[in-house]
């Protein structure tokens, strides 16, 4: 087997051991054309999917800018999550800039493999921050009548489901969590109602699965609402 070759297979044998749906050498549709990509990695979570485009360059010299905006380019035109670019040569300077702040990760299977999955925790966490500001979008369009009728929020002074204090729970979770600092403990009020407060959070796992859960709930009870607003 050619080097490179080896490098896609090794790759997407690394994403299926820690759980994630990975395939080599797949072409995806997008908007404008047809893309081959070296990886396709997938996963799903109470019905939601994340796609990740992940370029493997085995080569003897550090990759430069232009394969981080032609990776940048196909993400958005397939509307992937987010894009991994692969090499073990390291990356030039203004690759890394190009990459800054973006949807796109460079680094090396070493390194991935290094930190025993949690550089992929870390994309997943900010996959996660992006759908909760989402759903923080969603929720202030409502009518403050319409969340209670919805079941988005209780009535004043009731009890019950509220978007909001979900939203605020979440991203207190996540800032935290950015960190890489475990344990620790949320001072969020909604998280000491709902777990008390002598609770810790032990790992990006944990926090993961449960914004996944969190975030999916909201998800499904504001695509409920958009449905149910159509109609009217």
């Amino acid at each position: 087997m050619k080097a490179w070759k080896k490098y896609q297979e090794d790759t997407a044998e690394y994403f299926r051991s820690i759980g994630l749906n990975a395939s080599t050498d797949v072409t995806i549709k997008g908007v404008r054309t047809s893309h081959d990509v070296d990886v396709l990695v997938t996963s799903y979570y109470v019905g939601f999917e994340i796609t990740w485009v992940v370029e493997c360059k085995q080569w003897k010299n550090p990759v430069n800018k232009l394969h981080v905006l032609g990776l940048r380019e196909i993400v958005s035109d397939v509307g992937a999550d987010r894009g991994i670019l692969l090499s073990e040569s390291g990356f030039q300077s203004g690759a890394i800039e190009a990459a800054n702040l973006t949807n796109i990760q460079v680094t090396s299977l070493a390194n991935m493999r290094d930190s025993t999955g949690s550089s992929i925790y870390a994309m997943r966490l900010r996959d996660l921050y992006d759908r909760v500001g989402i759903c923080k979008d969603r929720y202030r369009d409502i009518p403050k009548k319409e969340r209670i009728d919805y079941g988005l929020r209780p009535e004043v002074g009731a009890d019950g489901y509220s978007g909001a204090r979900v939203i605020d729970m979440c991203v207190d979770l996540l800032t935290r969590a950015f960190r890489g600092i475990y344990p620790f403990q949320s001072e969020d009020i909604h998280a000491l109602i709902m777990f008390g407060k002598d609770k810790t959070f032990e790992s990006p796992q944990e926090v993961v699965g449960l914004i996944e859960h969190l975030v999916s709930e909201l998800e499904d009870k504001l695509d409920h609402y958009e449905s149910e607003a159509k109609k009217a």
